[in-house]
């Protein structure tokens, strides 16, 4: 089948190409003219951009490459494009893409050979390479595509725009992509997170190396690299994160094909026992598990199986079981009601063609109740499968050449299934009450670097962070007076310029009860602080009340330039980039969010008690994560904000900032109620 629209070539030198009657400019083109594929030395690409544009055209592809890829003389000519594209109302794919493919309609604008299948699957790219891979894949695999897209340089339109054309197009059930970054982040995340609403979104992310420009001074930014943002940008749009290009398309197939399962219990059915154990071992890794089977599923397999068969999961029917064995063994699975979902897997043998079995599988799977439960395959190999495969395929089974491929492909339909109830009740973030605005604009002003400490106290008590009593104290006479106010046992820390990190240098003496020991503690930290940094700037000491009976947490927000506020939670102390016992999610956070994040690691299971502990106060914990996201979306001089440790008391008594930073990237102005008053 054919594209059934007008093509008008466009060459100044030639009258006929494959037939189709040439014109020598874009300004002589018939009308209408609604797409423009571009493929010309870049050099003279903006001119055609432009002529384009005059000639009314509103969508264009540009498959030519030489543009930022190639340095800066290449990154010019690709900015006087985007300057032209928005002057004229051009929408432009690309540059160095390979083109679009529109499988129904059927359009192919690349330069690659042959038109997949028409299929329920589309296929985003940044890699021309890549797409043009799995074109090829698909010819062979008996997978159909909606659309593929190469996205190139994306001077234009983006990864997210480009999902909400997809996911508004009527033909596919399956967004899957690759991805090596994205030009608007917070786009992205939200029209991911609308698009996956209605559909799966799958994306493999190339380029997973840490950032080395945002390992700066804090843990929260020596932490918070690229792939830590993406993580969380997929996990807070819905989008699925797959490690490979065979990930991509084992799950893209399932779920688009198959229904998702209702929990994470899965029944093997199987005539060898090494590739079950090998399925089993692969369920279990990816959190899921086998399913108990009932009494009365196994009473029945008992009767239909060969005496030496099993009938506990994994279910091995032996290598003398047919494909009639097989079908009803899986309508018994499929109704036992412990069962989520069910992987049939059948290793190579000689008395029957796997055509068959695929058959009597196909015929099971898509009766009325085998459609309420998801069924994945394992008919092992090539030469002799290659047949089953296909059957399967056009039956919307998905077939897997391996057994240790469904327990990733399973899981990933679980978690599908679990984040659409997730999304479903999850009610918006809130903004939290207690701020005060103008107080924390005024704890920045005219600030840049790391905020003194009194500044971080006020910062931190205008959005309603507690934090313990506290003052600086200049010398150590003043450390004694602040002490008595205080009351004992106290903590001193040392005040000096450039020092973040305060116990790397013998800054912290904790649990001070004299003012004896004040006095001695102030001078052994004075004295360690001029040997290992004789050039330090020491304003004095910083005296704050001890708190006991409490779970430290390490709690941080950094700017992340791509999709903004990246909010850390976990596990804290000294220890914490050794241990990076952490998670990340992007501001802003409801409380539920907020409490994932706790859950992701162990601080979770120590708010809750730990060998004898009592609970701490898990919710004052949540309202200072929720706070402290706010903190960074409301104030946007603010680069990182960081709290080691959070000190969480027990439950019902309260969290508070013991030892916290600010740094701000760049000096805020005063608040016009400021600049009044003066």
């Amino acid at each position: 089948v054919r594209y059934e629209g007008p093509v008008y070539p466009v060459n100044p030198r030639e009258e006929y190409i494959l037939g189709y009657k040439v014109y020598p400019s874009i300004a002589e083109v018939p009308d209408p003219v609604e797409l423009a594929v571009i493929v010309v030395p870049a050099k003279v690409v903006a001119e055609q951009v432009e002529a384009c544009g005059k000639r009314g055209v509103k969508g264009a592809i540009i498959v030519s490459g030489g543009f930022r890829e190639t340095g800066p003389e290449g990154a010019a000519r690709e900015e006087e494009i985007r300057r032209i594209a928005r002057e004229y109302g051009v929408r432009v794919i690309g540059p160095n893409c390979i083109g679009t493919i529109d499988a129904h309609t059927p359009l192919n604008t690349t330069f690659v050979v042959g038109m997949p299948r028409p299929g329920d699957i589309a296929f985003l790219s940044q890699s021309g390479a890549m797409a043009a891979a799995v074109m090829d894949w698909a010819a062979g695999s008996g997978v159909g595509f909606s659309r593929i897209v190469s996205l190139g340089n994306m001077v234009d339109v983006t990864t997210g725009e480009m999902l909400a054309q997809i996911g508004a197009d009527g033909r596919t059930r399956v967004v899957t992509g690759y991805m090596e970054g994205v030009e608007d982040g917070r786009t992205f995340v939200r029209e991911a997170g609308r698009v996956s609403r209605e559909m799966p979104v799958v994306f493999l992310k190339g380029g997973r190396g840490t950032s080395g420009a945002k390992a700066i001074t804090s843990h929260t930014g020596a932490m918070a690299g690229d792939l830590e943002a993406y993580r969380a940008a997929f996990r807070r749009a819905g989008v699925l994160w797959a490690n490979t290009m065979e990930d991509l398309f084992d799950w893209g197939r399932a779920l688009a094909w198959q229904p998702l399962p209702r929990g994470n219990r899965v029944a093997i059915l199987t005539n060898a026992g090494g590739p079950a154990i090998l399925a089993a071992d692969a369920l279990e890794e990816a959190g899921m598990r086998l399913a108990p089977l009932t009494p009365d599923t196994k009473a029945f397999l008992r009767r239909r199986v060969f005496a030496a068969a099993s009938v506990e999961n994994p279910v091995d029917v032996l290598a003398g079981a047919g494909p009639a064995t097989y079908a009803v063994c899986l309508d018994a699975l499929l109704t036992d009601e412990t069962v989520d979902a069910v992987v049939v897997i059948q290793a190579p043998q000689d008395w029957f063609k796997p055509a068959s079995l695929a058959e009597v599988v196909g015929e099971v799977a898509n009766s009325p109740l085998g459609q309420q439960k998801p069924v994945l395959t394992a008919i092992m190999g090539v030469a002799t499968a290659s047949d089953a495969t296909q059957i399967l395929h056009a039956r919307r089974i998905p077939n897997y050449q391996f057994p240790e491929r469904v327990g990733s492909t399973l899981a990933a339909m679980w978690q599908r299934c679990t984040w659409l109830d997730q999304a479903g009740a999850e009610p918006p973030p809130e903004r939290p009450g207690g701020i005060s605005a103008d107080d924390a604009r005024r704890a920045v002003e005219a600030a840049q670097g790391w905020l003194a400490p009194d500044r971080t106290e006020a910062l931190l008590r205008a959005y309603g962070i507690p934090v313990p009593g506290s003052g600086l104290a200049p010398d150590v006479e003043g450390a004694v007076v602040l002490a008595d106010k205080l009351g004992y046992p106290v903590a001193l820390k040392l005040a000096a310029e450039g020092v973040t990190h305060k116990t790397e240098v013998g800054g912290v003496a904790l649990n001070i009860r004299s003012a004896e020991q004040m006095r001695a503690e102030w001078d052994a930290m004075m004295r360690r602080a001029a040997e290992r940094d004789p050039g330090a700037v020491v304003q004095g000491g910083y005296v704050q009340q001890m708190l006991r009976g409490a779970v430290e947490l390490i709690v941080g927000v950094v700017r992340d330039p791509q999709f903004g506020p990246l909010v850390m939670a976990g596990t804290g102390g000294t220890r914490v980039e050794v241990t990076r016992d952490v998670a990340f999610d992007l501001a802003p956070l409801s409380g539920r969010q907020a409490s994932d994040l706790l859950e992701q690691t162990s601080a979770g299971k120590m708010l809750e008690g730990f060998r004898g502990a009592p609970p701490a106060d898990r919710d004052a914990a949540v309202d200072v994560i929720v706070r402290l996201a706010q903190i960074m979306l409301d104030v946007p001089e603010i680069a990182e904000i960081e709290i080691n440790p959070l000190m969480v008391m027990p439950q019902g008594e309260g969290a508070a900032a013991v030892d916290a930073r600010v740094r701000v990237a760049e000096a805020a102005a005063a608040p016009p109620q400021a600049a009044a008053r003066t």
